[in-house]
């Protein structure tokens, strides 16, 4: 055989043929490197797996269901439990593959191999079968992978890297953000919809997008009719292939340069000085219980991919049918190299995971007080740089929100601020000392390991609940479009219709709503932590009550555009606080000593003179600038009320910046010359907020 030359990635040695499979030249392959490249001479190919006895490699035109070649591994080119091999010649553009694991079957050892069974390399960069949003699998179809060809130009791209404390997140569902006619991109429902709306992003003032589930999910897995509507899986909490994008978010197909649509989103939202997050869903996968398919993780390695019980059987701390066996060292492995291969290939700026105290839960199941995994990831080099977020909690009942293992590294979507401030804002009584807490920073959870509010990702909406209008449009949720009979979704929703349930033509219920999702926004921003709120609050999009929209592909979920223009006033108030919170450091961090007598944090709660909450900031808005101190004063009550200013030297004033009521500054007009209250004494609405800050009479 003519000798063929290449200079491996690993360790240098001459590629050279050394047997002929099924018609093609073939040698021992790279074994240190999961999953298929493409190299000059053609692919490599390498997969791993402790109880297989053997292996074959199935090569297949594209969109074809029966291979046109298999390629049994030779029992030399197996070492350990690795089997690799090179394929000399191969295109990467004119096959798919998979492959056929034979072992040992027994299903109360968890060993379900299955010399017939086609399976997806777990390590895939691509997935076909998916590309059409919609489109079930043919009946006895299956998923197969593609080879990737990775030669997208990133030019001088860098991470923004902005600190923990500037950042404000806004959570999105990539397909609903533009799916709706009115949003009037030319792809809609796709990752270049969402980059025709990076002009609107920058003038919102967000500078970080966390991206629902975008790793490859199969939206038609539990597909059915509810009603005369079809319902799916359309928040794609159900991952398919974890190195894989979701080929139906983009406006074209990308055969062999799957992801490059997404690259190029990431890089034009980093060149806006927007930050990419995605929700990443590590503890459960689409494989389900004894009852789901076997398509990939069961074939390789049941009994360590999954957590069984002593039976066999799937732990689902989940809630979804199975659980991720993460802290056994080979799952801990594939979740590095996922994580480091987004950081690396796709420049992603952090992760938010999904359900992420099941990250750190012992192979039977337990907790654990130093989880290897989450520790790996905390002090990995490559993660170094990019945000690691935790919902810590599981649908097992773990909830560490507060404790969860951090070294210092991990921040939480702190649920206990959504809780306490949802139902401090509608008005539950005795609950000003608590709120005060979650609005300084939570340093009752989170001051004990020094990492501060930095480690609290503040937030009132997700995308797990009720909008932000719908949280006072409803007292109670509506989910029967979702087909089980208003059994599923949360019932602790900390909710307030307002007097009137769901729609109304009531100007009063309708301006009392617009007035609390004020309060709430402007709570939200004048918070110590990093503020997230859900995509569409910012113009009160609703999902009519439902909570638990997580199979509604039509307009319960997409955003509606044209309440943009109907809500252009609370639009315009949004931007304006997040402004607040940008142009004042000291809402935000420790800034240095104020010269004006004020603390860094001072909390006044409702006494016997007034019924409102004031917080104060104070410090340096800048490095060498003036003094800052920013007040947000807070009104639960159902009546006016007034109440005392902190007195400041006489060539100062303190001046009205925000007002949900309008009592200073016109309703949805924020911005203009705000009115200096007079006396020392303020009026503040019934449920409402203010916010003041300080300035030179001669300013």
């Amino acid at each position: 055989m003519e000798e063929k030359k290449f200079i491996s990635p690993m360790r240098s040695i001459h590629m050279v043929p050394m047997d002929v499979i099924a018609g093609f030249e073939v040698r021992p392959g790279l074994y240190e490197l999961n999953g298929t490249m493409a190299i000059p001479v053609g692919v490599n190919f390498t997969v791993h797996s402790f109880g297989a006895t053997s292996c074959e490699l199935l090569l297949f035109h594209r969109m074809e269901e029966e291979p046109y070649a298999v390629l049994p591994f030779p029992e030399h080119y197996r070492v350990g439990n690795v089997y690799s091999m090179i394929v000399f010649g191969l295109n990467i553009e004119d096959f798919e593959y998979a492959y056929r694991l034979d072992g040992p079957y027994d299903v109360s050892k968890g060993l379900l191999f299955d010399k017939n069974r086609v399976l997806l390399d777990i390590y895939a960069k691509a997935v076909t079968g998916q590309s059409q949003w919609g489109r079930p699998q043919k009946k006895g179809s299956f998923y197969k992978a593609r080879v990737v060809k990775d030669d997208f130009e990133w030019g001088r791209d860098r991470n923004p890297l902005i600190p923990m404390e500037d950042l404000i997140i806004y959570e999105m569902h990539v397909r609903g953000f533009t799916r709706h006619d009115s949003s009037g991109v030319a792809y809609p429902g796709t990752f270049s919809g969402l980059m025709e709306k990076i002009p609107y992003l920058k003038e919102l003032g967000v500078n970080a997008v966390e991206l629902m589930p975008i790793f490859e999910f199969d939206e038609m897995k539990d597909s059915r009719m509810v009603d005369g509507r079809q319902v799916v899986d359309y928040w794609g909490y159900n991952t398919v292939s974890f190195f894989a994008p979701n080929t139906s978010y983009t406006g074209t197909t990308e055969y062999n340069r799957e992801g490059t649509e997404l690259k190029k989103l990431i890089k034009a939202l980093n060149e806006n000085g927007i930050e990419c997050f995605l929700d990443v869903v590590f503890n459960h996968t689409a494989e389900g219980n004894e009852l789901g398919p076997c398509f990939s993780f069961k074939g390789f390695d049941n009994n360590i991919y999954y957590m069984l019980t002593p039976d066999g059987h799937y732990y689902n701390f989940s809630g979804c049918g199975n659980t991720m066996n993460c802290n056994h060292p080979i799952v801990q492995q594939m979740i590095l190299e996922c994580l480091r291969y987004w950081t690396t290939v796709y420049h992603v700026d952090g992760f938010r995971f999904d359900l992420a105290s099941i990250l750190g839960r012992n192979e039977d199941g337990s907790p654990m007080a130093a989880p290897p995994l989450l520790k790996s990831l905390a002090f990995d080099p490559i993660l170094g740089d990019v945000k690691l977020i935790a919902e810590a909690w599981d649908a097992g009942g773990l909830y560490q929100v507060g404790s969860f293992p951090s070294w210092n590294r991990w921040a939480e979507w702190n649920g206990r601020y959504r809780d306490d401030l949802r139902s401090y804002l509608k008005g539950d009584c005795g609950l000003a000392h608590t709120a005060a807490q979650r609005i300084t920073g939570s340093l009752d959870m989170y001051g004990q390991e020094g990492l501060g509010f930095n480690a609290s990702v503040n937030f009132l909406n997700c995308h797990d609940g009720f909008t932000l209008w719908d949280l006072y449009s409803y007292n109670e949720k509506h989910n029967e479009a979702n087909g089980w009979g208003n059994t599923d979704g949360s019932n602790d929703n900390r909710s307030w219709n307002c007097g009137a349930e769901g729609e109304t033509d009531n100007e009063e219920v309708l301006a009392l709503r617009r007035r609390l999702a004020k309060n709430a926004l402007t709570v939200l921003m004048l918070s110590r932590g990093t503020p997230m709120f859900l995509a569409g609050d910012e113009f009160l999009n609703t999902q009519f009550g439902n909570n638990n929209a997580y199979c509604q592909d039509n307009e319960i979920s997409w955003l509606d555009w044209e309440l943009l223009k109907k809500n252009e006033a609370h639009f315009a108030y949004t931007k304006h606080v997040i402004k607040i919170r940008k142009e004042h450091d000291v809402v935000r961090k420790r800034t240095g000593n104020c010269s004006l007598g004020f603390p860094e944090v001072q909390v006044a709660e409702p006494d016997e003179q007034t019924k409102v909450l004031r917080v104060i900031y104070a410090g340096r808005n800048h490095e060498d600038t003036d003094d800052d101190v920013v007040l947000l004063a807070v009104n639960v009550f159902w009546e006016p009320q007034e109440f005392l200013l902190p007195q400041i030297p006489s060539y100062m004033r303190w001046q009205v910046i925000a007002d949900s009521f309008g009592s200073y500054l016109p309703e949805g007009i924020p911005g203009q010359i705000p009115v200096e209250p007079g006396g020392g004494k303020v009026y503040i609405g019934p449920r409402s907020v203010l916010v003041l800050t300080i300035s030179n009479r001669n300013g």
